[in-house]
């Protein structure tokens, strides 16, 4: 059997062999505390937690591995100093690197726990309404401000009050090198508590180039992947300093609006004859407009030929008038336009450019493709259906037109119209 106390008493002769022996020892016992933690334990705890949550082990491991490097340095801490003939200075440093250590593992650790969290909270309904990611940067970043004067201190054997008794000089020049930070911080409680905006949300941001999804909130930027997929960063403080579009509340409603017009030829509108009138009543939309029409105006007109008035004076129909009934009432009758909206069909100001005819609805849907094309088969049917009012749109006309001499006949057209007028 080995005679330690022989041997202890043989080594004595030579101390820095001593020295050696008791440090590699030491490092030794280190490695195997780690093992011990790190292989067994953690993954022991890790399988566990994996059954009882869905991925939670997953989301663990950068927790429970930061934690697990704090035992290898307890151990070098409280062990170093049993090494024998291992100098004062040194063994001081050597605990006081090992309290750094151990301090900036917990700090990580602690940041992974949040970014743990994070993840956590977004897996629950109402992640999408409030993102709790800006706080948890900030208490991240208060952390590791905390760590590294208490670092600070561990290695210069100091207290840490003595170095926070010195801060108060410096907070004009942290002001100045967190101005941001605390920017963002204001703006993401702002943005949180008003709910201004969320994770998925459309906005629209021009000067800066942004129109698409909301795909990230973190505390100094948002990120928005626009509809040709590029991502834009956007400071949190300017969705405070500067106004944006948010379409969540187009969203939400169910409807989205439809407002463009038609540029209507102002020298195609004119009077409706009896038979114009009579031919336009197989229109099953403007059947019953265009007999309360005649009613009404045969009645005004009654009164003012008994009153001997001239017929100058008499109401008459006109195919604008006609179409633009036509159209509110083919909207009405529309299954995909929400009935429960704002429904319009109404005349802008007169223009160098034609008689302007706006439709003003919400169609039924929120989706893109759908709604591009509920708006295109509207203006579609429109279009085509113009002509049969005696109604032309407004078209600058081209080089092939004055090539055809279309552009000519078109004009002597409309002057021919106002003539028979």
């Amino acid at each position: 059997m080995l005679d330690f106390s022989a041997m202890r008493d043989r080594l004595e002769a030579f101390p820095l062999a001593e020295m050696l022996i008791g440090l590699c020892l030491l490092v030794f016992i280190a490695f195997v505390a780690d093992f011990i933690v790190r292989r067994v334990l953690t993954r022991v705890g890790l399988g566990l937690a994996g059954r009882a949550v869905h991925d939670l082990d997953v989301l663990l491991r950068p927790v429970v591995h930061s934690v697990s490097r704090v035992v290898p340095a307890i151990v070098v801490h409280r062990a170093i100093g049993g090494v024998p003939h291992l100098p004062p200075g040194v063994v001081t440093l050597v605990q006081n690197v090992a309290s750094a250590f151990m301090i900036v593992t917990v700090a990580i650790a602690i940041g992974a726990a949040l970014e743990m969290a994070n993840a956590l909270y977004a897996r629950s309904p109402g992640a999408h309404r409030r993102s709790i990611k800006g706080y948890l940067q900030v208490l991240k970043i208060v952390i590791y401000a905390v760590a590294t004067i208490l670092v600070i201190a561990a290695l210069i054997d100091r207290s840490p009050l003595l170095l926070l008794s010195g801060l108060g000089a410096l907070a004009a020049v942290l002001m100045l090198v967190f101005k941001d930070t605390i920017l963002s911080l204001v703006a993401s409680v702002q943005l949180n508590s008003n709910d201004m905006l969320r994770v998925g949300d459309w906005i629209e941001m021009p000067q800066v180039n942004a129109d698409g999804d909301v795909i990230d909130i973190a505390l100094h930027t948002v990120k928005v992947q626009n509809w040709d997929k590029t991502i834009t960063t956007i400071p949190t403080w300017r969705l405070i300093n500067e106004s944006y579009r948010n379409w969540r509340g187009m969203q939400e409603s169910g409807g989205r609006r439809i407002k463009r017009f038609l540029l209507i030829d102002q020298t195609s509108v004119r009077f409706l004859e009896a038979a114009e009138r009579e031919r336009m009543r197989r229109f099953l939309l403007i059947d019953d407009y265009l007999a309360e029409k005649a009613e009404e105006m045969a009645d005004w007109n009654a009164k003012l030929v008994q009153a001997g008035r001239d017929p100058v004076n008499m109401r008459r129909s006109t195919n604008i008038g006609a179409f633009r009934a036509y159209v509110q009432n083919y909207l009405e009758s529309h299954p995909r336009i929400r009935q429960d909206m704002t429904l319009l069909v109404r005349q802008l100001q007169p223009t160098e450019a034609g008689l302007p005819l706006e439709i003003y609805a919400f169609t039924a849907t929120v989706a893109w493709a759908d709604y591009e094309a509920i708006q295109a088969d509207i203006f579609d049917h429109l279009l085509a259906i113009l002509p049969e009012f005696g109604l032309r749109l407004f078209q600058q006309p081209a080089g092939a037109d004055f090539r055809s001499g279309r552009a000519g006949a078109g004009l002597t057209e409309g002057r021919q119209e106002r003539e028979m007028v």
